[in-house]
């Protein structure tokens, strides 16, 4: 398994003012759902950040994503381990498929792969 890129999801509720300061940065909308905005350098697209008012599809807001090339496998290698699962594998109907699993200080880690 490899990982393809980390990024903070920041709960915010300035979600638009968070997107005209980053602009400032030099960063660019790639994501805008309405509850998460992902912005992400133009020179360099993995590095990223999300702002989220809440997640939509899922009991909690996570506190960072990470991005893998096969999140089954991520998967199995969590639960196998005795990881608590927060949210399920899924498929949500944004092209994503993820879980959400709690690390060892309690932060929530949004793991996914696009389809």
């Amino acid at each position: 398994m490899t990982v393809r890129r980390v990024m903070p999801v920041v709960q915010s509720d300035e979600i638009q003012g968070n997107r005209e300061f980053y602009r400032l940065l030099g960063f660019e909308e790639v994501m805008d759902l309405g509850w998460i905005v992902t912005l992400a350098s133009p020179s360099t697209p993995a590095a990223q950040v999300s702002f989220m008012t809440s997640d939509k599809t899922a009991p909690v807001t996570p506190d960072m994503s990470v991005e893998v090339d096969d999140v089954d496998a991520a998967y199995a290698v969590m639960r196998d381990s005795g990881a608590q699962i927060v949210h399920p594998l899924q498929t949500e109907e944004w092209g994503v498929r993820r879980f959400f699993v709690r690390d060892p200080d309690g932060r929530v880690v949004n793991v996914l792969s696009h389809r």
